[in-house]
């Protein structure tokens, strides 16, 4: 992950969210007051967000302290500490909810990443993502999928040449549409096409292009579509494609299968922030519905 990209991304969704200050934290603590934070898993998931912690906490506080548990990828289980971040309050309460909002995020897109993989369970294709990512959060939500065990597709219109229906259809064919890409390309950009019939599939083909994307194609009609496609070329399967159904394309012979739900309709893991205090010598933490417990 580009760190001075995240840095800047950071900077602004603090300015966002502080806007002129915090009025609550400010007014009740002063920079004397120095306390800490512990971050906590409340449910089972693959974790995802060292560099936010980091980043997110140390960029409000330069002289905050930052104790990690977990790394990116690994999986983490109910109440898990993740983490334990001790600096000024006033900060500490700052940071707090941007860094969780997206550390909860990208952690709910390696976790669900994760599952697709599982479901698929296969040795020769790979999920990965799609262009369906929220604005600003792209780069984070790709890192996501990758710690997830998925794979990125193209970052955005500027990396690689992807042909799709509104192309083709403006350009009336696929042909058109390659030959006007090709004589204009660079030699290190890849182009890729999107073809819904057979006929188009032989089209794509003689255009030579170096990746097809079977698009809303069942199972079995890729399977019997994809014998036509030469060695030299990539394939991908996308779209209508579920965990209720992924399974049932295991064996249809693509290299890539690029899943939307990884970024657009994730549900993120649930974490919270505790706050830690003395209380009779031992440390303790504030758990769900009051309740506490010494670490």
């Amino acid at each position: 992950m580009n760190s001075i990209k995240l840095r800047l991304l950071l900077e602004q969704f603090f300015i966002e969210d502080i806007g002129e200050r915090d009025v609550t934290s400010e007014l009740i603590f002063g920079k004397e007051n120095i306390g800490s934070l512990v971050l906590i898993a409340k449910d089972e998931g693959i974790f995802c967000g060292e560099q936010i912690i980091h980043t997110g906490f140390k960029l409000l506080d330069e002289s905050s302290q930052i104790t990690l548990n977990v790394k990116d990828g690994e999986k983490v289980v109910k109440w898990q500490e993740l983490a334990l971040v001790t600096g000024r309050v006033s900060d500490l309460l700052k940071a707090e909810r941007v860094v969780l909002n997206l550390v909860q995020r990208m952690s709910g897109i390696a976790t669900k990443t994760n599952e697709a993989v599982k479901v698929l369970n296969s040795e020769k294709t790979r999920i990965c993502d799609t262009r369906k990512t929220t604005p600003g959060l792209r780069m984070l939500e790709k890192y996501a999928v990758r710690c997830g065990g998925g794979f990125n597709h193209r970052y955005g219109l500027y990396d690689a040449v992807m042909i799709k229906d509104n192309h083709i259809s403006f350009a009336g064919s696929i042909s058109n549409a390659v030959e006007a890409v090709r004589s204009n390309l660079g030699h290190m950009v890849k182009v890729e096409v999107e073809i819904e019939t057979k006929d188009q599939l032989l089209e794509a083909i003689a255009s030579k292009v170096d990746c097809i994307m079977f698009d809303n194609r069942p199972p079995e009609q890729i399977k019997e579509w994809i014998g036509n496609v030469p060695a030299g070329i990539l394939t991908e399967a996308s779209g209508g494609i579920t965990l209720d159904n992924l399974h049932s394309y295991r064996d249809c012979g693509v290299d890539y299968i690029s899943l939307g739900f990884l970024t657009h309709s994730v549900k993120s893991l649930d974490i919270s922030a505790k706050v830690m205090a003395e209380t009779k010598g031992a440390v303790a933490y504030e758990y769900i519905g009051g309740a506490r417990s010494e670490i």
